[in-house]
């Protein structure tokens, strides 16, 4: 069994935690500096962690590449499988014309001003598609509504992946705090009581933030009503669900719930038209390089239909249990139970989840359902198959590799020499805590998988520091939300559609410090729950 060493250069934690952190470093400066595309950052990241497992960690060899397999295999089912499933929905939306029909009701039901449909489109209707399937898809369709209607594919993007962190820690039917509960053996339904105690402080915060950034404070002056009801609605019922309710539903309520208090508030007040932002009305899908058909002009609203479609079928596949079907767990050949991990006393194990029935199969039959309802022939739907998969196939490799990364710092112990680290600041781990689930999704591009790799650790460093546990699991997942807006992964499949392809490097660039100074924010909030107003903590 090959034992985990925390400490394995010069037996030094400090000079250990910086020569872990160099593929993580890798992918960031790859991306961020010399603004190569993701897939070549991910790879480069791949090649320093292996070189560093191998050599300074003394990996064998066979672990290293197994682990690294591990990883990707997971990468591709569940993670891609959901995310390509929810892309080609998108694409029937498109090849059937209701993609172009939202963009009219949009056009007749919303003010012509590109700052109110990014609150509508990018904040609440894209936290119903990152509650729905999330990772990276949510982008995806947000932003290219968002250029159909006159904004630079690299804005739509760049405020997309902002707004996309309000919803993350309940995405996919509360699936990440679920996990969380599983992993740190706390109570889930807590767990996701002070989650959501703390992000609905973000939420309130991002439509000023996000405004701020592209308009000014002209445009929080001209706007500040809307942007009030639309974060005020959705951190409301973000914190009344997690809370009183059910944390599992507490995207789609939240989501839904400001969706339509929004729209219904816009229908009694409307800023004054402002020409700088005026939303664009003669483009045609073919700006975002879609293939749409040729098709009757429809009714707007049945715009709406393929994302009612697989809501109700999501939430009732979930609801059902209808994923355990099927279900097999299958340990990983030589790697289940082979790797020794210290800093917990047990060994590792390497398990894949096979779920025949998963979220991703759920989206599929929503994709098959809404192409029966609009009459795609079997021709046009293996067409936006095959669109699909050519929009997708450098994503899926991006995520694979990056995976793949993750799975191998876990098993070399990179991963908890980081962690054990950061728990070695003392009190100022109340503050860092926010970082290490920034880290862990940044790198994973998914807070299930941030929360399972560092959910524990939390735990761990909170009890020898005398700090509360449960707000130290929570915060760390509240921060890996803020991580998500510059995962290589998540990028990558968001851009897949756009004309961005190719140049994640540059979205990475734009996102980076805004992710940085709100992760800052939630380690402040952390800090005061813990040492001010310990009363928030439910108990």
């Amino acid at each position: 069994m090959f034992h985990q060493d925390l400490t394995p250069i010069g037996g030094s934690l400090l000079l250990s935690f910086i020569v872990a952190a160099l593929p993580i470093a890798t992918v960031l400066v790859m991306l961020g500096i010399l603004r190569r595309p993701a897939w070549q950052a991910s790879v480069g990241g791949l090649v320093v962690g292996l070189v560093t497992a191998i050599l300074f960690w003394r990996m064998p060899v066979f672990l290293a590449v197994d682990s690294t397999l591990n990883g990707m295999v997971f990468a591709l089912w569940p993670v891609m499988w959901i995310a390509v499933n929810a892309l080609l929905l998108y694409n029937i939306a498109v090849e059937s014309g209701r993609f172009d029909a939202f963009r009219q009701w949009i056009l007749d039901n919303l003010p012509p001003d590109r700052r109110i449909v990014l609150i509508v489109v990018g904040f609440c209707f894209g936290a119903l598609l990152e509650g729905i399937a999330g990772f990276g898809s949510t982008i995806a369709i947000s932003s290219s509504l968002l250029i159909l209607v006159g904004w630079e594919p690299l804005e739509a993007v760049t405020y997309s992946l902002i707004f996309d962190t309000a919803p993350v820690a309940y995405g996919a039917l509360g699936i990440p705090v679920t996990v969380l509960g599983a992993i740190t053996h706390l109570p889930a339904a807590q767990l996701g009581a002070m989650i959501g105690r703390q992000l609905p402080f973000l939420a309130f915060l991002l439509p000023f933030y996000v405004m701020g950034v592209f308009g000014g404070r002209r445009s929080i002056a001209a706007l500040w009503p809307l942007l009030l009801i639309a974060g005020g609605s959705f951190a409301l019922i973000q914190f009344g669900v997690s809370n009183y309710f059910d944390y599992r539903l507490t995207d789609v309520f939240a989501s839904l719930g400001s969706l339509i208090i929004t729209v219904l508030f816009l229908r009694v007040w409307r800023p004054k038209p402002d020409p700088m932002f005026a939303a664009k009305t003669d483009l045609h899908p073919s700006a975002v390089s879609m293939s749409a058909a040729a098709a009757p002009r429809l009714s707007p609203w049945q715009g709406w239909i393929p994302w009612i479609v697989v809501s109700v079928v999501v939430i009732a596949w979930t609801q059902l249990g209808l994923s355990a079907i099927g279900r097999r767990t299958i340990s990983w050949p030589g790697l289940d139970k082979a790797v020794y991990i210290t800093l917990y006393h047990k060994s590792y194990a390497a398990v894949w989840s096979f779920e025949p029935l998963s979220t991703g199969t759920a989206i599929l039959f929503a994709a098959v359902l809404t192409a029966l309802l609009f009459r795609v022939s079997p021709r046009r739907f293996v067409a936006c198959a095959v669109t699909t998969w050519r929009q997708v196939r450098i994503a899926v490799m991006t995520v694979s590799v990056i995976m793949g990364l993750a799975f191998l710092m876990n098993f070399s112990g990179m991963t908890y020499t980081l962690g054990d680290g950061a728990a070695h600041l003392g009190l100022f781990f109340a503050f860092v805590s926010a970082f290490l689930g920034w880290v862990a999704v940044a790198l994973s591009g998914s807070d299930t998988s941030g929360n399972a790799l560092f959910g524990n650790l939390q735990v761990v460093a909170a009890h020898q520091l005398g700090l509360d546990p449960l707000l130290f699991a929570a915060t760390g997942s509240s921060g890996g939300v803020l991580g998500k807006m510059i995962s290589p992964q998540n990028i990558s499949t968001g851009v897949s559609v756009t004309p961005l392809k190719g140049q994640e490097g540059l979205v990475f660039s734009k996102t980076f410090k805004h992710s940085i100074i709100l992760t800052t924010l939630l380690g402040l909030i952390a800090v005061l729950q813990q040492f001010v107003f310990h009363w928030m903590v439910p108990h």
